[in-house]
This record gives C-alpha cells, structure tokens and sequence, in this order.
C-alpha cells in the first residue's frame, strides 16, 4: 500500500483531495476485505458478522469471533486480499510507462 500511497501523493497535489482519495481506497479495502470474509464465513453467521462490523468496525474482537467460525488462517487470507486489492489499484492507476513495485507483503 506504500506504493499506492507514494503514487497518490506524486499525482494529487492538493491535501483535501488526498485525503479524499485515502478514503476511497480505505473503503475499497474494507468492503473487500469483509467480501472475502464473508465468502469463508458460515452463511448463518452473516448476519451476526455484520451487524458486528457496522456497529463497531474497529473493534480487534471481530477477528477473534471470524478465527471462531472460519477454519482458514484469518490474517493470512486478509492479507492476501489487501495485497490484491492493492496490486489491481496501482495497475489501473499507474501511468503505463512507470515500473511498478508490488506491494509488500509483510
């Protein structure tokens, strides 16, 4: 997301639009990230699992009540999907001819 944000803040000169932008792309990550969770999640638990998230969406309990319900590896998959989600913003918004580095994993 580094380079997201290094990109952003080359072409975007203005703060408020910046700041704009973040918040965009936080949105994207969120709804993204709660996409993939809830394709791992048991279907009964959606409802739960979203009312949770909408009434307190910074709340770390949220990952132990997914760790609970999801057999896979939570923050391995998370991580995977803000890595893509990542990978396919920098793609569509880089200019062509500029080297694109991944963003890093870790």
């Amino acid at each position: 997301m580094a380079e997201l944000e290094k990109l952003v803040k080359k072409n975007v000169k203005d703060a408020e639009a910046r700041n704009e932008i973040y918040g965009l792309i936080d949105e994207i990550v969120h709804h993204r990230v709660v996409g993939c969770i809830l394709e791992r999640l048991p279907e009964h638990h959606h409802k739960e699992f979203l009312d949770h998230v909408h009434s307190r969406a910074h709340d770390e309990g949220i990952l132990d009540y997914v760790r609970e319900r999801v057999v896979e590896d939570v923050e391995e998959f998370i991580k995977r999907e803000v890595y893509l989600v990542g990978t396919e913003l920098l793609a569509m918004f880089a200019p062509k001819n500029e080297e694109l580095q991944r963003p890093d994993l870790h």
